[in-house]
């Protein structure tokens, strides 16, 4: 195996509390999305007082090792810093940091704070060593939790040129090697209007209903072998204006869970090949992604005991241009659930295990 570095050096444990402490910062600074500014300077703070230069572009940070090379492939750390809104359930105050039984509690602890300062740790490891056979660039963004314009998307091309990516996200350090796609339909049947007495007209709602069932039942050709058979599941309607008059018009939206086996434009168009109602994609931005089992990464991940598995949930995976793997400390059944918690011990391990997999990769 050829190491990251052509001598490993030992990791130094203090920077695990000193991210630790970071992250109970972070959980207690608001960080909804779109209003990550808190967030956004304790990370800078952070890395300036480690005397490393830094890169901001509205709440987006990113930074380099102190010996890049720009001859060399360069491998991203990311996760984000941007939070949901904590749910109702919530029994303990989702804005304090608290550690029971080894258990950090806080909004966005889990997702995806552990991730985050397990790979910032990552980097502070590699950060001032030299002879590195990669450049690493950490960059910490915002907005993933809502696929905003103003997160990983705005500084794609900010970026030095990147040859593979880390996603932190909570995966109990699991390679996900594919991701499922997102695009939202905006669907309208048109009729025509009458009184509902006489039964004039042609009744919008009807005409819906036929496309609506197709969706429901439709099987696409083509199945993922990592992710499945795309999804498609109808989540809103919207019809009329009053009990006797025919509506004229049915809207309805169609939530399609996309996979790697066709784009998000070929499935779009194959939905118009099919369906009578007008059909308009907010979006095709939000891609499916996968990468070769194969990949050194992902071959380093599963010697080191990893399993690999394709993962239904987006992420920024979604919004990169150059191949990827998901993969962090942490529950992803905990993400935005009330009383949100990761155990110490996961965000240790998560450091463990990325320091070992980037030493034993060669791309």
């Amino acid at each position: 195996m050829q190491e990251l570095i052509s001598e490993i050096k030992p990791y130094d444990p203090a920077i695990t509390e000193e991210v630790i402490g970071l992250l109970k910062k972070l959980i207690e600074t608001a960080s909804f999305s779109k209003e990550e500014q808190g967030t956004a300077l304790l990370l800078d703070d952070f890395l300036k007082r480690k005397k490393i230069r830094v890169n901001r572009m509205q709440n987006n940070i990113w930074v380099i090792n102190k010996n890049f090379d720009p001859k060399l492939p360069a491998i991203l750390l990311n996760s984000h810093h941007d939070t949901v809104k904590p749910n109702k359930g919530y029994t303990k105050d989702p804005l304090r940091a608290e550690v029971i039984d080894g258990k950090l509690y806080g909004l966005g602890s889990t997702d995806a704070g552990g991730a985050l300062v397990s790979l910032l740790a990552t980097f502070l490891h590699f950060y001032d060593a030299d002879q590195m056979k990669y450049n690493l660039i950490f960059a910490a963004t915002a907005e993933e939790e809502i696929s905003g314009v103003n997160g990983i998307a705005s500084i794609v091309d900010q970026l030095p040129k990147i040859d593979f990516a880390l996603v932190g996200e909570p995966t109990e350090m699991h390679l996900a090697i594919a991701e499922k796609g997102l695009m939202v339909l905006d669907c309208i049947s048109h009729g025509t209007g009458g009184h509902a007495a006489r039964n004039e007209g042609e009744n919008a709602l009807y005409k819906a209903l036929a496309d609506i069932e197709w969706f429901k039942d439709y099987k696409f050709e083509k199945e993922s072998e990592m992710l499945g058979p795309i999804k498609m599941n109808v989540t809103q309607i919207e019809a009329g204006t009053q009990h006797n008059v025919i509506p004229a018009q049915c809207k309805f939206t169609v939530d399609v869970r996309t996979t790697d086996v066709y784009s998000n434009r070929e499935i779009l168009a194959l939905i118009k090949e099919h369906v009578n109602c007008e059909v308009n994609a907010r979006s095709l931005r939000l891609q499916p992604s996968s990468i070769s089992i194969m990949h050194p990464f992902v071959q380093a991940g599963i010697k080191l005991g990893r399993s690999t598995y394709g993962s239904p949930t987006l992420s920024d995976q979604a919004l990169m241009p150059w191949p990827s793997v998901k993969i962090g400390p942490g529950n992803s059944a905990r993400s935005h659930s009330a009383d949100e918690f990761i155990y110490l011990e996961e965000i240790k391990e998560g450091i463990d295990l990325y320091i070992k997999m980037l030493n034993s990769i060669v791309l």
